[in-house]
């Protein structure tokens, strides 16, 4: 069967119908293409619940979208279907998961245009069956308009299963799976781009609308155009190269890893094989070192004991001088150890201990009542210049005289406050006479060029006459605040003292009253007069209780000096009296001591010559202990003498030396002098360890480590001669010959292994260097495939964007901008290979006319952000379509856009859809709905009004096709609800 390509060809989506898929209605649901179509919702709350974004994510699936990752399985397009439990809450137990449902697509040709190679002519309907188990996706299509349609939701699901089984299997013998979709139904054609918010999507694009513009990145801005554009794939095949690339590197990495650790085993290996030949050559020196070692054992031990024999017979003449000469000098130690010179020696000290006891207490005493009286002595002169001050007086009298100046002292005080608060008085009556009650008004009205002048001010009162009642209540209002004005300029001064209320102008036109206010006075001159008398008086009488207070205070201070000089009197006749009792002390202290002295200087004699002859007595004792010591000393080293040479003649072993040496003493002597100069002095302990140390050697270069290969016996031997603890070389000497044998057997026994060893080490070393050669050349033709791939792929990603960039600027220039771009500087391809490669859009527009091009991220208001993204994502979009019908699929239309762009942006996108004969469906909340059903180009209402339905109520639909007859033939195919459908043709 000849494979079909681009099956749908021009053909635009006229009709979606879904079955068990998420909680969507049965019913089939018209679009009209090249317009904007709005997909509103209604839950039992609010619009969220209602199965908006299962419906576009639905049509999606339908049209290719590549985020759907169809080359992999489209597994996430299964999450779709219908879920009992989301669906339901958890409450209901009715109802069952779908394991499968249904996508179903109308096409048909706008204005009659071409269609698919293979593909039947007029309308074509497209069967997408999802399932929970792999394949997730199956494709199946008819000709005509093949929808499921029955009276109810369970008679449609049920119709759909029988016409899915009616219709002819797409590839032969089976059906087109997910990753052939896109090329059998579409070809290489982008049929739709889409920002889904919704989570079954396998990855969701960075969506340009869903929050302002100059807050995305220019890294995200890139990724939602790559993912409108269709470049996603692109950068996952650069991203799988460098994958490749890596893992080619990795292996030529192993393969010399490989080499060098075999080269390092192997090397080691040849390394063990030459110490083992090594060790062949050692054992034999060891084992004619350690004959050379016997040699010389039988020959020294021979003339050996022929010494010790004649030593043995000087060491018994020895013994029996030394113990003669010891029992004299004992006699000699008895006769001097007599205790009565000890005894009178410690009576002695006893009586000079106490003497020095008193004298040493006496001296204590002395020295504190030196000290008390120099500090007594001390604070005298102090006191006596003191005392200068209190002129003769007592304290009693001091402190009287005190108390005296203090009484004056406060008299002054509160006449001087009584002062000070007249002068306070008198001040402040000098300034209201002088200002007058209507100074406020005479000064407004004066700012206002109104001559006036105070109604009091003018009248003078008589002397006699100031305190008459009548005179009294002119001091009250209104007259204290009248002014007198001439009558032309009333109108002037009321307006001037509208801000003073409570004034009262007194003119020819009458008295005119403004306010009311407050305090009086008449005759201002006699009242200032008078005023300044009074604040004179005030001023003088308080200089002079100023000056009272400034002399009370100076009779306090000398009052308080006499007091202080009276008391230091005091304290230095007490201090003379205590220094007179500390002298009468000093002077009993000294005599004593005087009398003392010659005692402790007798009984220090005493001391000292019983001391001396006690001395002499030991030192007499200490040199006879020494000649007994010597003496017993020489008669127990002449008994161990003698003891040391017979054990060590029994030690020798003359006997077992010559029988160890396989001969007679004879023969050893003349082995000895058969050796060359060099080795002929060597003594016997030279020879075992030259010995020693070849065996050692032997040893190490057979078995370097803990080799568990070391024969058993060998083992023990070695683990006796090698234990810790005395005897370690009689143990080691005594082993010698067997670890010699054991290791000869098996050095003998490997050397035919060794040989076989290196050749096979050649054989292989060989094999790793050509393996090496072939990875090390596959990683070179990957880093230049990879190179290649990423110079062709940068080409297009430039060539996409710069497309887009120039739809962007035909878009802006179209719809009211001044123009519009974007940049996307190349960056670096990254190092490690799991990272996807990194690119950045930075959008930039004019705005104005002539201006430079300003990027995006500059402060602008939210109505110009909002423009441009509308403009960018229309641009991205009509850039990847190819010139060919395409679907923009849009979640959470705008849900960034202010209330007050939200009906122009929603326009914008239907006039740009219909220019461009793009498709633009977008998800709206509930706070878009009055926005965009005028603005849009179809409306489609998805309706659920209970959370116990599963399933949703019929959609409301309203929109405008310009094609009467497609719209004719659907309309006519989908009231027929009671007549199955035929089967395909």
């Amino acid at each position: 069967m000849t494979r079909v390509e681009n099956l749908v060809g021009d053909r635009v989506l006229i009709a979606v119908q879904a079955v068990n898929i998420s909680r969507l209605s049965t019913h089939p649901v018209p679009t009209v293409p090249g317009t904007l179509i709005v997909v509103a919702g209604a839950g039992p709350k609010d619009s969220n619940g209602a199965g908006k974004s299962s419906f576009i994510a639905a049509i999606t699936a339908l049209l290719g979208d590549e985020q759907w990752r169809f080359a992999s399985g489209a597994k996430a397009v299964s999450e779709l279907l219908f879920n009992a439990e989301l669906a339901t809450g958890g409450a209901g137990r009715q109802w069952a998961s779908a394991d499968h449902g249904y996508i179903v697509g109308v096409f048909d040709t706008p204005g009659g245009g071409q269609t698919g190679p293979e593909a039947p002519a007029g309308p074509v309907t497209v069967w997408l069956r999802v399932n929970q188990e792999a394949p997730h996706l199956e494709i199946r299509w008819t000709g005509g308009v093949y929808l499921a349609s029955a009276a109810s939701e369970a008679e449609r699901v049920a119709r759909a299963d029988e016409m899915w089984l009616t219709l002819p299997r797409s590839a032969g013998r089976r059906d087109i799976v997910a990753r052939d979709l896109t090329k059998v139904l579409y070809g290489d054609r982008v049929r739709c781009v889409s920002f889904l918010s919704t989570s079954v999507r396998s990855k969701v694009a960075t969506n340009l609308l869903s929050q302002p513009l100059n807050e995305i990145s220019p890294e995200r801005i890139f990724e939602a155009v790559a993912a409108l554009t269709g470049l996603d794939a692109e950068l996952d095949q650069e991203r799988e190269a460098r994958r490749d690339e890596h893992a080619k590197r990795v292996r030529a990495a192993q393969a010399v890893a490989r080499l060098q650790e075999f080269e390092a085993e192997s090397r080691t290996l040849i390394d063990a094989f030459d110490r083992r030949d090594e060790a062949r050559v050692r054992l034999a020196d060891a084992l004619r070192c350690w004959k050379g070692r016997l040699a010389r054992r039988v020959a020294d031990t021979a003339a050996r004991d022929a010494a010790l024999a004649a030593e043995l017979s000087r060491h018994q003449a020895a013994e029996q001088a030394a113990a003669s000469a010891m029992a004299e000098v004992k006699a000699e130690i008895a006769t001097l150890k007599d205790d009565t010179l000890d005894r009178r020696l410690a009576e002695a000290r006893k009586e000079l201990a106490e003497a020095q006891a008193r004298a040493a207490s006496l001296t204590a005493d002395r020295a504190v009542a030196e000290n008390s009286a120099d500090e007594l002595r001390g604070q005298i002169p102090a006191l006596e210049e003191l005392r200068r001050l209190a002129d003769g007086r007592a304290v009693a009298a001091a402190e009287a005289e005190v108390a005296a100046a203090r009484q004056r002292l406060n008299l002054a005080l509160k006449a001087l406050g009584v002062a000070d608060q007249e002068v306070s008085g008198a001040s402040a009556a000098l300034d209201d006479a002088e200002g007058g009650p209507a100074a406020a008004q005479l000064r407004a009205l004066a700012e206002h060029g109104v001559p006036a002048s105070g109604l009091l001010d003018a009248i003078d009162v008589a002397e006699q006459a100031r305190d008459h009642a009548e005179t009294r209540a002119l001091r009250g209002w209104p007259h204290e605040h009248a002014v007198l004005i001439d009558a032309a300029d009333l109108d002037s001064a009321a307006a001037a003292l509208a801000g003073l209320p409570g004034s009262v102008l007194v003119s020819a036109a009458g008295v005119t009253v403004v306010g009311a206010f407050e305090a009086v006075a008449t005759g201002r001159e006699a009242r200032i007069k008078a005023a300044e008398q009074r604040l004179n008086r005030a001023r003088d009488t308080q200089e002079e209780a100023a000056a009272l207070v400034r002399a009370c205070e100076d009779g306090v201070a000398e009052a308080a000096r006499r007091l202080e000089g009276a008391r230091a009197a005091d304290r230095l006749a007490e201090i003379e009296r205590r220094l007179a009792e500390r002298r009468e002390r000093l002077t009993g202290l000294t005599a004593a001591l005087a009398e003392l002295a010659p005692k402790v200087a007798a009984a220090d004699r005493e001391v000292g010559a019983l001391d001396f002859r006690a001395r002499t007595r030991d030192m007499e004792i200490e040199r006879l202990e020494s000649r007994r010591a010597r003496h017993d000393g020489e008669l127990a080293q002449a008994r161990a003498e003698q003891q040391r040479v017979g054990a060590e003649r029994a030690a020798l072993g003359l006997a077992e030396l010559v029988r160890a040496f396989d001969g007679e003493a004879e023969g050893a002597v003349e082995w000895l002098a058969a050796l060359g100069e060099e080795e002929r002095p060597l003594t016997a302990e030279e020879w075992w360890r030259a010995a020693e140390r070849h065996l050692d050697r032997a040893l190490r270069d057979t078995f370097p480590g803990e080799d568990e290969e070391m024969p058993e016996e060998l083992r023990f031997l070695i683990r006796e001669r090698t234990e810790p603890g005395a005897g370690r070389t009689a143990r080691e000497q005594a082993t010698f010959p067997g670890v010699c044998t054991a290791l000869s057997s098996y050095l003998r026994g490997q050397e035919e292994y060794e040989r076989h060893q290196r050749r096979q080490i050649e054989s292989q070393l060989a094999t790793r260097q050509r393996d090496l050669a072939a990875a090390a050349t596959g990683a070179e033709e990957a880093a230049r495939s990879t190179a290649v791939h990423r110079a062709a792929l940068t080409a297009a990603i430039k060539a996409r964007l710069t497309r887009v960039a120039e739809e962007f600027e035909r878009l802006d220039l179209a719809y009211g901008g001044y123009g519009a771009t974007i940049e996307f500087p190349v960056p670096p391809a990254p190092a490690d290979p799991e990272q996807r490669w990194a690119w950045k859009v930075v959008p930039k527009w004019r705005r104005g006319e002539g201006q430079g091009f300003v990027p995006y991220n500059r402060r602008a208001n939210t109505a110009l952000m909002d423009e441009k993204a509308v403009k960018l994502v229309c641009a991205a979009a009509i850039a990847s379509s190819g010139g060919g019908h395409l679907c923009l699929v849009l979640d959470e239309l705008g849900r960034n856009l202010g209330k007050e762009h939200r009906r122009e942006a929603v326009a914008l996108f239907r006039r740009i859809g219909e220019t461009y004969g793009i498709t633009v469906i977008g998800a709206l909340q509930d706070d878009m709905e009055p926005y965009a059903i005028d603005a849009c180009g179809q409306y489609i209402k998805l309706r659920r009004s209970s959370d116990a339905m599963p399933y949703n109520e019929p959609p409301v639909i309203v929109g405008h096709d310009q094609h009467a007859e497609r719209v004719r033939e659907l309309a006519a195919y989908v009231t027929e609800s009671r007549r199955p459908a035929d089967p395909p043709a």
